[in-house]
Order: structure tokens, then C-alpha cells, then sequence
């Protein structure tokens, strides 16, 4: 069912026009969104909320204003179902509904934010994020390594050496995770500077929203492989605790 509304989302012109202007400019408002398309308001606001049902946008409610967030986990997991077993040696293509960062911005930084539902308890989806010995099967290959406790650092390694560094800002066991972020897997990574990220866990029935929020990203091109990255985890670790399955990246 979750893919039919992808499908069904994506299937309208309009609704696709929408996400390009996304894609080109993230955290864009209902008022900013309505101009690219030439309706009236409460259609553009329908093709909003079916993007939304569909997990191919997230929103933030911003003062007054809902703020509306390109989301590409969903698109992933289509490419993984649909595609990945066929073109084992071919990047993730279909998740490339990413920013398109062709001039800098007037903003310093810029943040990504991600949302998937995975059907798991709370405990377990804390445990899989926490847990050295499971993360190997969804983050790359790499193992986590830290105590988890408030200005403790943290690292992830893998066969190459440590993927990425920082340290733990705020942790609220099995809620919320906030931890600084520093790229390591190659010069220009590193380049790009340190930034935040942020996990929240919610209970949704017999399911759980697990949101991920990186934010106070430098506004560089290099920026754009993050977003692909982030996918493929999320999407591989929804994979994990539902079906057992470990992918390889």
C-alpha cells in the first residue's frame, strides 16, 4: 500500500512540479509553493497533503507558516524493491530528487530532513541505532563506537578506517539522538565542515516514525552526495528490522 500512494503521488504532473521546486529550493511555504502552478490555493494545498500521505514531503510548522521538506527515503525504497537486484553496481539513480545547488544561496547553511515509518517497537529501533554490533548491516558496513552518554564522542568504523565522527549533544533514550557530525571518508567530505543531526523515534501504533533533521550544513554542491547517503540508510534500516535482510553496499 505504501508504494501505491508513492506511485499514485507521482503519477500527476503537478504533483511532480512541486517537488522540482523542492528539489531546487528546500523548506519552501504553501505561499511560495502556489505560484509555480496555476490553480487556486486549495488545489495546490490537495497536491501538498497527497505528497504527504505519500512520505515523499515532510513539514515543519514555522511560526504561522508550514514549511514543506523534500523527502527521498520513500524513493529509495522503491529503488530497492524495483530496481537494486538488477543494477547491483549502479548508484541510486531514483533517489535523486535532491537539491540542486547550481548557485550558493543567501543562507550559510542548509538542512535535510528525512522520515520513514518502520513496523518495530521503539526499543528495538533505539537498539538498532545504538547497537555496534547491528549497525555494520545498515550504515554502511560500519560499526558505531561510544558510550552514549551527553559530551561523550562517537565514531563510525568500517574495513577503510572511521566514516565519521562527533560527538553525543543530547540523548533521551529511546526518543531523541543529537549528535555533531564530521564527514572523514575523503578529503573533500571533511571539507564541508562539522553539522548536527538529530533522531527522533515516535511510537505510530504498531509502527514507528523515525525522523532524521541534519541541519547547519555548509550550502556547498559537495552537500548534495549527503542526501543520497541518508536515504540509503534509513531505507536499509527499514529493511533490516522488518525483514532480517542485510544489504551490501
Amino acid at each position: 500500500m505504501e508504494q501505491d500512494l508513492i506511485f499514485k503521488a507521482l503519477a500527476d504532473p503537478s504533483r511532480r512540479k512541486l517537488l522540482d521546486q523542492l528539489n531546487r529550493q528546500d523548506g519552501q511555504s504553501l505561499s511560495e509553493l502556489e505560484q509555480y502552478l496555476e490553480m487556486s490555493r486549495f488545489g495546490v494545498m490537495k497536491h501538498l497533503r497527497l505528497l504527504e500521505e505519500a512520505e515523499l514531503i515532510t513539514t515543519e510548522k514555522v511560526g504561522r507558516e508550514k514549511h514543506h521538506y523534500l523527502n527521498p527515503v520513500p524513493i529509495q525504497l522503491v529503488y530497492d524493491r524495483w530496481v537494486r537486484k538488477y543494477a547491483q553496481s549502479v548508484t541510486s539513480q531514483l533517489a535523486d530528487l535532491k537539491y540542486q545547488l547550481e548557485n550558493n544561496s543567501m543562507n550559510d547553511t542548509v538542512t535535510h530532513r528525512y522520515q520513514i515509518y518502520i513496523q518495530t517497537t521503539q526499543e528495538k529501533l533505539w537498539d538498532a541505532l545504538t547497537n555496534g554490533a547491528i549497525t555494520p548491516s545498515y550504515y554502511f558496513g560500519t560499526t558505531v563506537q561510544t558510550d552514549w552518554q551527553v559530551g561523550s564522542d562517537y565514531r563510525y568504523v568500517g574495513q577503510n578506517g572511521t566514516l565519521l565522527d562527533g560527538k553525543i549533544i543530547e540523548i533521551d533514550p529511546p526518543n531523541k539522538i543529537v549528535q555533531t557530525f564530521n564527514a572523514r571518508w575523503e578529503p573533500e567530505a571533511e571539507a564541508v565542515g562539522e553539522s548536527k543531526v538529530t533522531w527522533l523515534i515516535e511510537p505510530e501504533g504498531a509502527a514507528c516514525r523515525l525522523t532524521l533533521i541534519h541541519e547547519d550544513l555548509a550550502d556547498v554542491p559537495y552537500v548534495e552526495g549527503f542526501l543520497d547517503g541518508w536515504s540509503r540508510i534509513m531505507s536499509s534500516l527499514k529493511t533490516v528490522l522488518e525483514t532480517g535482510e542485510t544489504f551490501t553496499f
